[in-house]
């Protein structure tokens, strides 16, 4: 316990430089300036009540340069026995040799000694002076403690007077020993607990092991060192084999722990160690929710007693009171899962090792941005988690995501070239989404998910967007019935001209009707199919259903288009352009009859846009219309080349059309441009005349909103097209009541 190994950072990185110093005023400065005081103080007082005569006289031997050498020395490379010795620092073998100057010189030389060796080494690794300051005192109180414990048994070295430890001496020597060790260890790790806010308890805990054997070991052999010097001081330099056999044990014991529990590649710890950083945070956790269960007992037994009531045994409502007072009390345990985006095309483009040069990078830049006492671990590829042991509450969380996000947007410039990288990060808490390691990971894991595919940065975990979760999955079980059974059905909702009430076409939208659950939203199933094999057939069931519904209104004179969404995989998949083509031989039905429908984000990708899908289609003659446009990044060159004939512009910008002058603005810029490339623009989500008068005025062709026509079942969608269909519209509307619904 030689210093405060986790002040620097608390994630120990070869990347790692910084050395600041704690908040003025905060706890952490308040302990170190006291300890740090307190040390100096007790150094003073050992060096002037004796006087330095005896000092002086002893200085002029070899034995006692001897010693302060390797004092020194043993202090400069500490023994690490195990990467949990880091947390507090390692075990100095200069330990042995003060100790057994402190037994044959006195408390002054063995203090002096000390102080000389901590100055050196904080000089030497370039420490800031309140890291050394503070390390001079804990050893100068460690040496007093033992010094006083030695006067209590009678025992006053001096440089004139020696003592020489003999059988006798065994009780003075070890619980002189013991003291000295629980000074320093308790200074330490009470400075690393303040530092990494955790509790005092937990940081002994994780040290007391590999500390206590490897103090024991030395100041055991410290009573033979002080032998030695008293009788040969010439053997001494013979300790030095033991203490190197020693080190380089340790050293190599703590190479291999060190590489079972950290990433080769960034040096942060691994998925193994995030594993037990995290068991020991929701142990602690689950302590203070039990200390506050006895706490709220206990305080309703007072009261109960005070008002002289019975009292009765301990309910579940003393629990749920404790639980909303550990609410209170900032016992939460985060894990954050945060995955970089656009990473793979940096290794694809410019090779793995630039590749790696980056996530270094990344895992330096996210080391220097979470709070003390917070940990961050690679768990493969471009996958990091953050483990967040103790958090107030969702919003403290989001704090450190954001921060984090922050660091990694500055721009990174590797082999000439600069990279902007972004990363999206999904947030689970205990106790409010999971109560193990395990589930937490689960689900920031679905959190992250959500927040690359909503392009939000940072999500929470949300139980109801769990694809994952055992409801999900009974859904995703009952929708496989759904489709054999017939269960799924199509509502139509017509897409109507807002310069003449013409009905343009109608979009199929799939519906479901489940025996116990009732109507199921879309929301709730469409996510679950895309992700099994089911959306393939839906799809098909959805066109043959599209087709069989076109061919009759198409007999009956109702030549109006019909819509069909599909998905990212629909749109890869070879075989949808053969059932197309053999569905509208089939029914004898023109190309124009069936239009499909597709996401922004889908269409803009590489894949899709040279898929051999598009291609074929677009030689059909089957349209494509872009839907939710305005939400992804669309290409401009793109949008031309590909075979789109219709944009859809989002409900999200035309519900704030009379609200905001921006949105007003963006929306008037994409019908200019949708106009200039010569195709039709339609707006979703119109639900006003205000609405429907101010797009048709902007020049926006058509329209789509319940204020327009609401999705209708078959039978119902037929008797509306069919009343629409027979008025003639001879004039331009004069104003947006033309546009309304016939019922």
């Amino acid at each position: 316990m030689s210093e405060i190994a986790g002040v620097t950072s608390p994630n120990p990185s070869p990347l790692d430089t910084r050395d600041s110093g704690p908040r003025p005023g905060s706890p952490l400065w308040a302990y170190l300036t006291a300890v740090s005081a307190a040390g100096i103080l007790a150094l003073v007082i050992a060096q002037v009540r004796p006087g330095l005569d005896g000092l002086a006289e002893a200085a002029k031997t070899p034995l006692l340069w001897l010693v302060l050498v390797l004092v020194v020395l043993g202090e400069l490379r500490p023994v690490m026995v195990n990467s949990s010795a880091s947390l507090v620092g390692g075990t100095p073998t200069s330990t042995m040799f003060a100790f057994a100057a402190l037994m044959h010189y006195g408390l002054p030389t063995a203090a002096l000694m000390q102080a000389v060796a901590v100055i050196v080494t904080g000089l030497a690794h370039h420490r800031a002076w309140h890291r050394i300051l503070f390390n001079l005192a804990t050893v100068m109180l460690a040496c007093t403690a033992a010094a006083v414990v030695l006067a209590a048994f009678g025992i006053r070295p001096s440089p004139g007077s020696a003592w020489v430890p003999d059988g006798a001496g065994i009780p003075a020597i070890v619980l002189a020993g013991l003291a000295y060790f629980v000074v320093r260890g308790w200074l330490v790790c009470g400075a690393v607990a303040l530092h990494e806010r955790r509790p005092v308890g937990r940081v002994i805990r994780a040290s007391i092991g590999p500390q206590s054997l490897g103090y024991g070991a030395l100041l055991g052999l410290a009573p033979l060192v002080a032998v030695v010097m008293a009788h040969s001081p010439a053997l001494i330099p013979l300790f030095i084999a033991p203490l190197i056999a020693i080190y380089f044990t340790a050293m190599l014991s703590l190479r291999r722990d060190h590489q079972a529990t950290h990433d080769g590649l960034t040096g942060l710890p691994n998925r193994k160690m995030l594993i037990l950083r995290t068991e020991e945070a929701l142990t602690e956790a689950r302590g203070s929710l039990t200390n506050a269960v006895r706490r709220e007992r206990g305080s309703r037994w007072m009261h109960r007693k005070a008002e002289e009531e019975p009292v009765a045994e301990p309910t579940g409502d003393d629990e749920n009171a404790a639980r909303r007072h550990l609410g209170r009390a900032q016992q939460r345990v985060g894990l954050l899962l945060l995955d970089l985006d656009r990473f793979k095309e940096v290794n694809d483009t410019l090779g793995h090792p630039v590749g790696d040069r980056l996530l270094q990078i990344v895992a330096h830049r996210l080391t220097h941005s979470v709070r003390p006492g917070d940990m961050v671990a690679r768990l493969g590829g471009d996958e990091f988690a953050v483990l967040l042991p103790s958090i107030r509450d969702a919003h403290a969380a989001r704090e450190v995501a954001s921060r984090l996000r922050v660091a990694l947007t500055e721009p990174v410039r590797l082999e000439g070239m600069t990279f902007d990288i972004d990363a999206s990060i999904g947030i689970a808490l205990y106790p409010d989404h999971a109560p193990d390691f395990e589930l937490l990971l689960q689900r920031s894991d679905v959190a992250m998910y959500l927040a690359k595919e909503g392009r939000t940065g940072v999500e929470f975990y949300v139980p109801d967007k769990d694809r994952n979760s055992p409801e999900r999955l009974s859904l995703l079980g009952d929708l496989r019935r759904a489709v054999d059974s017939g269960e799924l059905g199509l509502h139509y909702q017509p897409k109507v001209s807002l310069d003449d009430g013409r009905v343009e076409s109608v979009e199929a939208l799939l519906r479901w009707w489940h025996p116990a659950r009732g109507s199921v939203a879309p929301a709730d199933f469409i996510p679950l199919a895309e992700q099994s094999y089911l959306m393939r057939e839906i799809t098909r069931n959805v066109i043959e259903r599209a087709l069989e519904q076109a061919d009759r209104w198409w007999r009956e004179g109702i030549e109006v288009p019909i819509s069909v969404n599909v998905s990212a995989r629909d749109l890869l998949d070879s075989s949808l352009p053969e059932q197309l083509e053999a569905g509208l031989g089939e029914y004898g039905l023109p190309a124009a009859a069936i239009q499909l429908e597709v996401t922004e984000r889908i269409l803009m990708t590489d894949q899709a846009y040279t898929a051999d899908t598009v291609r074929t289609l677009a030689g059909l003659g089957i349209q494509l219309a872009l839907d939710d446009f305005g939400t992804g990044y669309s290409s401009l060159v793109r949008l031309q080349r590909l075979p789109v004939a219709e944009v859809k512009i989002d409900a999200s910008f035309i519900r704030r059309v009379e609200e905001s002058a921006d949105d007003e603005r963006i929306v008037q810029s994409i019908i200019d441009l949708v106009r200039s490339l010569g195709l039709r623009s339609v707006a979703e989500g119109v639900e006003s005349a205000e609405v429907a008068a101010r797009l048709h005025k902007m020049g926006c062709h058509a329209g789509q909103g319940w204020w327009l026509a609401k999705p209708l079942p078959p039978e119902e969608a037929t008797v509306w097209l069919r009343s629409r269909l027979s008025e003639a519209f001879t004039e331009r509307p004069k104003d947006a009541a033309r546009l309304a619904p016939r019922h």
